[in-house]
């Protein structure tokens, strides 16, 4: 029972977390506001995390795993190209829906911190798998034969500059109206050509 009751904790500060973060930033957001709004102690918060960029970690880590899974799910089913894309398209707003500028500015912008340095990693290992991904649907005949997914890769990484770039973030009323445009932009430049019209 009490396995159950440690794990209930750990997932409601994730929760916690995961909703001031992504609605305050990363910075703004202590400990004790994390504590308050969970309705645990700051005792109980140190059992389970050495510190709040430990938390944000695992937030970062759970969200990226989900959408991973989800991701999965819409290469294998048999869902036509155009069904496909679309739900790619709203897997991607729905992971960045409510996320704050300041969130993204803490995260992108803080060069060299550890909690950027997780996410730089987290992103790179998440591609890798994306990229193994997008092979297996290209053999299926899913995605054009003819473009080398890691390119992915590498506009994956002009994406995070342009994502804390804060000029860019201006043209755009949210973040996630950017990551959209962004994502439309890159995924119907990977469609089977006889299916774009």
């Amino acid at each position: 029972m009490g396995r159950i009751a440690k794990q209930d904790i750990e997932n409601l500060l994730i929760e916690t977390g995961h909703e001031l973060f992504w609605k305050f930033g990363f910075r703004r957001v202590s400990v004790e506001e994390i504590c308050k709004k969970a309705g645990i102690s700051k005792m109980t918060f140190y059992r389970y995390f050495d510190n709040k960029t430990e938390l944000a970690k695992q937030v970062l880590k759970r969200v990226v795993d989900e959408g991973s899974v989800k991701f999965r799910e819409i290469l294998t089913d048999d869902d036509s190209i155009s069904g496909k894309m679309h739900r790619i398209i709203r897997l991607k707003m729905e992971g960045t829906n409510d996320i704050s500028r300041e969130f993204v500015e803490d995260v992108y912008n803080d060069t060299g911190s550890e909690i950027q340095q997780f996410m730089m990693k987290l992103t790179a290992d998440t591609w890798m798998g994306v990229i193994e991904e997008f092979r297996d649907a290209q053999k299926r005949g899913i995605f054009r034969q003819d473009f080398k997914p890691e390119i992915l890769l590498a506009m994956s990484r002009g994406i995070t500059e342009m994502v804390g770039n804060p000029q860019l973030n201006a043209l755009y009323s949210s973040t996630q109206e950017m990551i959209v445009e962004i994502v439309n932009l890159m995924t119907y430049g990977i469609a089977p050509r006889e299916s774009v019209k």
